[in-house]
């Protein structure tokens, strides 16, 4: 939007938020809200009351304190939460605005997130947003209705970040600090972090396992679910000669001859193993988890996310 004037700018935004907003609504029909609440809700039980026991009734819910007072058997009785609270969680690093194919992994996070968002709006769910690079770059505290959630798709697809890098530990220790009530959370990034390339830069930030000790951590306090974007370029180099690369978030140059078969295939070989450690990191944490391709439509994932998750409850 480099020429644009404040009001042309303002309407562009509008118009994407727009765009954004009914692609969205499109894919959330009835079945998609569907799979949402059967998956999400009900998860989640408040306490209600107390009533006298009766035969038949579960003794792990007895409540002993007022069993004590009273001299005779109580047990509490809960029901399903009816709100929950949904936290977005986006990466904004540089490397989310490289897309080979139709979008930028930023732009397909945005439409995921939106989907999740009104998913979260259709169910009278509270939706929260916090975005990060190697720091904490807007957060936007959990609320509900449409206005509340176009703000929310606005700042994803426009906000400018003022950092470049990743640093996922920082924004999930700001999540633990902020939230203390149970929340579904879903972790929107390509992982892209210095740890997950320590092959290609091994002074990393983060000591080697601290992903996965966050990752843990936050699964037992929150319903954690890993979003991993993929590219088909960052896993398979095109054959078109002498090119030179730049790391989106450090600014490092690279001259390479993709001509080479050797070199294009240690560079598959090498995301492959990115790839598979990043899954074997999210198993050993005991979170959630699944891919989105930009050259794949988003949603089948998403269905098939809520189916396989439907089917473990």
């Amino acid at each position: 939007m480099g020429d644009m004037t404040d009001s042309e700018r303002t309407r562009e935004i509008l118009r994407k938020v727009r765009q954004v907003e009914i692609r969205s609504r499109k894919f959330v029909d009835e079945s998609l809200v569907g799979a949402y609440h059967s998956v999400f809700k009900g998860q989640g039980m408040d306490f209600s009351e107390v009533r006298e026991y009766q035969p038949g009734d579960d003794v792990r819910s007895i409540d002993w304190n007022v069993t004590a007072k009273m001299d005779r058997p109580f047990i509490k009785i809960y029901e399903e939460e009816r709100e929950l609270t949904i936290i977005l969680m986006v990466d904004i690093s540089a490397s989310g605005d490289f897309g080979s194919v139709s979008q930028t992994k930023r732009e397909l996070a945005a439409e995921l997130a939106s989907v999740l968002a009104f998913s979260a709006t259709r169910n009278n769910d509270k939706v929260g947003l916090i975005l990060f690079s190697d720091e904490i770059e807007k957060i936007i505290m959990p609320k509900k209705g449409r206005s509340h959630v176009l703000r929310v798709i606005r700042e994803i697809l426009f906000y400018e970040p003022k950092r470049k890098g990743t640093n996922i530990n920082t924004a999930l220790r700001t999540l633990n600090r902020l939230i203390h009530r149970k929340a579904v959370c879903f972790l929107i990034s390509d992982f892209l972090t210095e740890e997950s390339q320590a092959w290609i830069r091994p002074a990393t930030r983060e000591k080697p396992g601290d992903l996965q000790k966050m990752l843990t951590l936050t699964g037992k306090r929150h319903d954690l679910i890993c979003v991993d974007l993929h590219d088909p370029r960052e896993s398979e180099l095109p054959r078109v000669g002498w090119v030179v690369l730049e790391d989106a978030e450090t600014g490092e140059l690279i001259e390479v001859n993709t001509s080479d078969p050797r070199l294009r295939s240690v560079y598959q070989y090498q995301n492959k193993q990115r790839l598979s450690a990043m899954k074997d990191t999210f198993i050993r944490s005991g979170v959630d988890h699944f891919r989105v391709h930009t050259q794949e439509p988003y949603i089948t994932a998403l269905r098939t996310f809520f189916k396989q998750r439907g089917k473990r409850r």
